[in-house]
């Protein structure tokens, strides 16, 4: 019973304690100078791009005899030889591109600086 007269004392209490609010003002928008736009419909939903997709390189798997010739006389001469190299300026397979390597190595024309699983590094034989 005390309970219940507590809890009407309280609430009498806030509402004597609180005031009655200003009523609010209705603002219309200022007049844009912009005309207003008429049938706001739904925007299209923004479409992602696919970024710059790289253009496939159709690489040669066998030597013609111009790329031979170009790998016997040019490659030897190279500062630096990679299989990655290779392949992108003679336009053949990485796989092509080793066992051209190999096949250089063997007459002597590049000489190993450093190999790796995955990296094998050759330079230009020198006469020292």
């Amino acid at each position: 019973m005390k309970l219940l007269q507590q809890n009407e004392i309280r609430t009498a209490a806030r509402t004597a304690e609180s005031q009655p609010q200003a009523p609010k003002k209705d603002k219309a928008p200022p007049p844009s100078s912009k005309p207003a736009k008429s049938g706001g419909g739904k925007q299209k939903k923004k479409k992602w791009s696919k970024g710059k997709q790289k253009e496939k390189v159709n690489n040669t798997v066998l030597f013609d005899q111009a790329t031979y010739d170009k790998l016997l006389s040019e490659v030897p001469k190279y500062k630096l030889v990679t299989p990655s190299i290779l392949s992108d300026r003679l336009r053949i397979s990485g796989s092509l591109a080793r066992r051209a390597i190999k096949d250089l190595m063997a007459r002597g024309s590049i000489r190993m600086i450093s190999a790796h699983a995955s990296q094998q590094i050759y330079t230009r034989a020198t006469n020292t």
